[in-house]
């Protein structure tokens, strides 16, 4: 018999394997572009629009409510390794349709996994929880990402493709044996205009309360801010400082361990000092990470130290961000984070298209000015939350 400890390390060993997935193909944008003949445009675009498949978890956030949490996170984890096969296709075309896969199973994983730790641990001491399940996204970095450099220059720009197929059906498999599957409830009943959830007036549409918006709010803006620099940053030091394949792994794997210190400080201290004034300061940590970012000029160490700055605010803010979502409604749980994922889906992909596009038009400055605009709204966002 598991216990809960050990569910929860299958399923974010699970989810680092996804979020390596997703996140080496930022900072190894260069690499791609050489590999399938086209520039950063055409691919962040692709990237963009593939966030799209965020959409359906306003559908499947209905079928987590019901107790299939578990199905629907192995059906993410599955889609993670089919992606990668996919892309072995070697094109521009066989990439978008990869894409596309791997961003349905990464946030749908992602939101089935949120909605099992929502439904086993109390608000009081779900940021630990929380904390350590999204620790998966800065391991992306600091583990996945050396080995992804490495797959690189041993085996070219298939290497890490069939690595993560390999490696997302083992973590599949370890949840199918390690997590039991929950127990199926019915549907919750739909709320009608006038009714109240949780002792709150609930929107007609969306069964949701209305104060239920600003905290889904921030949560899905600070992953735009985040989103709008991070992709675009292995090209920018690539292009204005020269870094090379091995010298980006290098920065990468720097960068997920200041994640991780940011990731295990929100399981560590968010629940004492307050979710709502955690994310907050994080958003703050953010903004200065920028400003120090835009002041590099020719040095690279100054660029260096400003994005890992601004990246370690990010996460510390967005990880703490999600325990605020979990509790937005309290009586549908998994819709509301269904919901929540999907908002961040229409503002993440706006981020990367926008900072693509200004990064090909008039810099890294321009992609730097979007992140700062995104992220002050973020922060009245969570001046605005009153969860928990």
């Amino acid at each position: 018999m598991n216990g809960p400890r050990t569910e929860l390390l299958a399923l974010t060993t699970a989810k680092t394997v996804a979020n390596t997935a997703l996140r080496w193909i930022g900072p190894f944008l260069p690499t791609l572009e050489r590999a399938f003949g086209t520039n950063v445009g055409t691919l962040t675009t692709i990237l963009a629009v593939s966030e799209m498949g965020g959409l359906s978890t306003l559908v499947t956030g209905r079928v987590l409510d019901r107790g299939h949490r578990r199905r629907i996170f192995l059906a993410g984890s599955a889609a993670v390794a089919v992606s990668s096969v996919i892309a072995l296709g070697g094109s521009v075309r066989w990439f978008a349709l990869a894409t596309v896969v791997l961003l349905l199973g990464v946030t749908n994983l992602t939101v089935a996994g949120l909605a099992w730790v929502s439904a086993r641990v109390p608000y009081e001491g779900r940021g630990r929880a929380i904390g350590i399940f999204e620790l998966s996204w800065a391991l992306a970095l600091c583990i996945g990402g050396p080995i992804i450099a490495v797959l690189i220059d041993s085996f070219g720009w298939r290497g890490p493709f069939v690595g993560l197929a390999v490696a997302a059906t083992a973590t599949t498999i370890g949840v199918l044996v390690l997590v039991p599957a929950d127990e199926v409830t019915p549907p919750p009943l739909r709320p009608t205009g006038g009714v109240r959830v949780s002792g709150r007036t609930a929107d007609r549409r969306s069964g949701l309360p209305r104060s239920a918006w600003p905290p889904l709010l921030a949560s899905a803006l600070t992953a735009a801010a985040g989103l709008a620099v991070f992709v675009i940053s292995g090209a920018w030091l690539s292009d204005q400082f020269g870094v090379s394949t091995a010298g980006l792994g290098l920065v990468v794997t720097g960068f997920g361990l200041l994640e991780l210190v940011a990731s295990g400080s929100s399981a560590a201290f968010s629940d004492r000092l307050g979710k709502r004034r955690s994310v907050a300061g994080g958003i703050v940590v953010l903004a200065v990470g920028l400003v120090v970012t835009a002041s590099a000029g020719t040095s690279l160490l100054v660029a260096v130290i400003g994005l890992t700055v601004f990246l370690t605010g990010f996460e510390f803010a967005f990880v703490t961000s999600l325990s605020l979502v979990s509790e937005a409604a309290p009586a549908a749980r998994g819709r509301a984070l269904g919901v929540g994922n999907s908002i961040g889906t229409i503002t993440r992909a706006g981020g990367v298209f926008l900072s693509g596009q200004l990064y090909e038009s008039v810099g890294f400055g321009g992609s730097l000015a979007l992140s700062a605009v995104v992220a002050v709204v973020a922060f009245a966002m969570v001046l605005l939350s009153r969860t928990g």
